[in-house]
């Protein structure tokens, strides 16, 4: 069992880890998917998701622990089905989908999202009814992109974020989805080979920091004003939208 060692990786994955730590405790939204990127600027993307998954995990049943009771059951009736058939559609089609062209697709869609609200942000903030016809779809979406890239986070928030839940219940809504998520994904991962025993001391290691970096996001987004949390939510995904286009089209330009 020989973990990596390599100091330029750790510190990477670190403050990934911490990041993507504060974002499962319901802190940032989108800002998980930054953890990836981070990670593979000294080990292949490939790599770094199979590291961090197990952590990923880990971070889900402390959130899971610390948000019970907590969710939107209706957001979740409507968008795990839908996820499911998202996650089974990127296994299948594994081989042939380009995750540079993921990667863009998910970047021009939360741009297009954070513009849509930008041109309506003059206009009554009340929260939007279900919809089971773009709640299927983006749930499709973002098993998709989530089993693809790791990359799941703005399809989900597309869909939740008009509803304009209370931070708490955003979060334990948006914990709980992603929770069930990563445990599904975890069957695909496997037969991929992604869990090779490098991989997993490594995961190891980093352990540690998974329940500190996700409570202290827990205790972050019940102190947060509603109105600050939800321009957060916003602001982040413009900053992660730009960086995925750019991803996107640097992968796909290559």
């Amino acid at each position: 069992m020989n973990p990596i060692t390599d100091p330029w990786f750790y510190a990477a994955a670190i403050p990934a880890v911490i990041v993507i730590g504060l974002s499962k405790g319901g802190f940032g939204g989108t800002l998980a998917m930054l953890g990836v990127p981070m990670m593979a600027l000294v080990v292949s993307p490939i790599q770094a998701a199979g590291i961090l998954l197990p952590i990923l995990i880990v971070m889900d049943v402390v959130a899971l622990i610390a948000y019970r009771g907590k969710a939107d059951r209706k957001s979740l009736i409507i968008l795990l089905p839908a996820a499911i058939l998202g996650i089974g559609v990127g296994w299948a089609t594994a081989a042939y989908v380009s995750d540079a062209f993921v990667t863009l697709l998910v970047g021009v869609l939360s741009l297009l999202f954070v513009a849509d609200y930008l041109r309506k942000r003059n206009a009554s903030k009340a929260p939007a009814d279900h919809d089971w016809r773009k709640g299927t779809v983006w749930g499709a979406i973002a098993g998709f992109t989530s089993f693809v890239s790791h990359t799941g986070g703005p399809p989900f928030q597309i869909y939740t974020v008009p509803l304009r839940m209370t931070p708490v219940l955003f979060a334990g809504t948006a914990v709980v989805f992603f929770a069930i998520v990563n445990a599904i994904k975890l069957i695909p991962y496997f037969l991929l080979g992604q869990f090779d025993t490098t991989n997993l001391t490594t995961s190891l290691l980093l352990l540690p920091l998974a329940p500190l970096a996700t409570l202290t996001g827990v205790y972050l987004v019940r102190v947060i004003n509603q109105d600050l949390f939800y321009r957060l939510i916003y602001v982040l995904m413009t900053v992660i939208g730009v960086k995925l286009v750019y991803d996107g089209l640097a992968g796909n330009l290559i």
